[in-house]
């Protein structure tokens, strides 16, 4: 059974207290010439949660990476139930009562669902004792009704989404005053995010406190008492949910609105060729996946997480074996075995999981931007660098990678920007058909906005783009077409003139409802 430490017991009908509980004081941080804070102050009361909110790059991560003890602040405060603190190391912050539940996963995949969330709490004599943590794990599922994860699962064999559950459950599961969410519903379907959204009203009726850290408004509205708003490293506002509108919030985050809407027709030519053609494609994931995909044309992948979108994706890029299927390009019979036949191909690849399979994080920003195109940069034995740094500097700038020069370390950057540059990464490399996996994950709207009208411009410069996305309002938006999957099979494929959530769902729940 999950205990919960707490201060004051909130029962049902009572409204969150006025007193804070937790204050970040004028804090001031740098990165390697970077200003990442400037003097920035948030507040949190007993038993609320508070939306913290601002464009990638203002601040919300680094504020909560230095509560929790990650980073350590160049100046400031933290006053936590009325006494000032300074968390050393996460463990302090966890020793505390403080808990954070990372947008990029911060797990062992080597390692079970249970030796994941108890690690250095297994019980302990001559041997580790799996089968009581393995207990605990199922014990804590159960109250978080997690039905579809077995607690002995190797972490690897699990989906990016329900990982990212197991990162959940994990911060939950120690004595939690307050829990900081960065980002938890990216990658979870809608019955996960509801699941997620009880548990989030059931520990604050236990006088839990959270900081929620999202992009996605309507869950902002949904979830939060109040909005706190950051703006490059700044302190902007705060306000109370149910008096603030999402337009006013854009606003205070960026200055401007930018909702667009859904496309009415498409905007590929009738007689545009086909440059990509799959047939009969299968895998121990997927099943006789046929579609075509014409030139200048953004064809959208829906489905419910587990519809096998990404497994089709990886398939044609050559990162899984087909057991079946062909593949051709612009009209011929390619063999993709590797992702090198598919990038020989003209293919490019933007992978849901950014941090392990689309950039490396250590080296610099230059050095991801031609990372796919490397042999175009070799003079004999050496890089020309001048060369490197002219084009990486040239892309930086084409689609606004914020970051004060190409020499800085990927790292460093925001999640948003790094997303940025594993799309100028395809880009120098001038493929011609590009497949995004959830391109604007973790991304806020101003940024979104951005990636999008990118997208446009390469569609009208006649590349040719797979867009896979678990947002509908953003396949509404981006497609020409949108192709429907449900366990590992194609159910449909819908004109952009057709389509609606309704029809997308329809689709999108059709295997699922027949075998019900």
């Amino acid at each position: 059974m999950l205990y919960y430490q707490t201060v004051v017991i909130i029962s049902m009908h009572e409204t969150v207290s006025n007193t804070y509980i937790l204050e970040m004081l004028d804090i001031d941080k740098r990165f390697q010439g970077v200003h990442a804070l400037k003097s920035c102050s948030i507040n949190l009361r007993q038993g609320e949660v508070l939306a913290l909110v601002g464009e990638n790059g203002a601040g919300k991560s680094t504020i909560m990476k230095i509560l929790t003890g990650i980073y350590m602040a160049d100046s400031g405060e933290i006053i936590y139930f009325g006494n000032k603190v300074h968390f050393k190391s996460p463990k302090d912050a966890q020793d505390a009562g403080i808990s954070i539940v990372h947008q990029e996963l911060n797990l062992m995949k080597h390692l079970t669902v249970a030796q994941n969330i108890f690690i250095g709490r297994e019980s302990k004599g001559f041997f580790l004792d799996d089968r009581s943590i393995e207990i605990k794990t199922q014990e804590l599922f159960d109250r978080m009704n997690i039905k579809s994860i077995d607690p002995r699962s190797k972490l690897a064999d699990l989906t990016v989404g329900r990982q990212q559950i197991v990162e959940i459950a994990k911060a939950i599961s120690f004595d939690a005053k307050v829990i900081v969410f960065d980002e938890p519903t990216s990658t979870l379907s809608d019955t996960e995010t509801e699941v997620l959204f009880k548990l989030i009203n059931e520990l604050k009726q236990k006088g839990v406190s959270m900081i929620y850290i999202s992009h996605r408004m309507d869950e902002i509205k949904q979830i939060s008492d109040r909005v706190t708003v950051l703006r490059d490293g700044e302190f902007v506002g705060t306000r109370d949910t149910n008096d603030v509108q999402i337009s006013e919030i854009i606003q205070m985050m960026i200055g401007r609105v930018t909702y667009e809407q859904p496309k009415e027709s498409s905007s590929v030519p009738p007689d545009a060729p086909v440059v990509l053609k799959v047939e009969g494609l299968s895998s121990i994931d997927v099943e006789d996946i046929s579609f075509e995909l014409h030139k200048g044309e953004i064809l959208g992948f829906a489905g419910l997480m587990g519809a096998g979108r990404t497994e089709v994706a990886r398939l044609i890029f050559g990162a899984d074996k087909k057991t079946a299927g062909d593949i051709f390009i612009n009209g011929d019979k390619v063999d993709i075995r590797t992702p090198e036949d598919a990038v020989r191909n003209g293919l490019g690849y933007l992978s849901e999981d950014r941090k392990h399979f689309g950039c490396v994080l250590g080296m610099r920003v230059a050095d991801n931007i031609v990372l796919a195109s490397l042999s175009n940069y070799v003079n004999g034995l050496f890089l020309n660098e001048k060369k490197i740094a002219r084009d990486s500097v040239e892309y930086k700038e084409k689609i606004d990678i914020r970051t004060p020069t190409v020499n800085q370390l990927l790292k460093n950057l925001s999640g948003g920007n790094q997303q940025k540059v594993i799309i100028a990464k395809w880009l120098i490399r001038n493929c011609d058909i590009l497949i995004f996996d959830e391109p604007t994950r973790g991304i806020d709207v101003g940024a979104k906005s951005e990636i999008y009208k990118l997208m446009n411009a390469l569609a009208k410069e006649g590349k040719s783009i797979i867009m896979i996305s678990s947002e509908l309002p953003e396949l509404l938006r981006m497609s020409d077409r949108i192709l429907v999957m449900c366990e590992g099979c194609h159910t449909g494929t819908i004109p952009i003139e057709q389509a609606d959530q309704h029809a997308i769902m329809t689709l999108a729940t059709h295997h699922l409802e027949r075998g019900a």
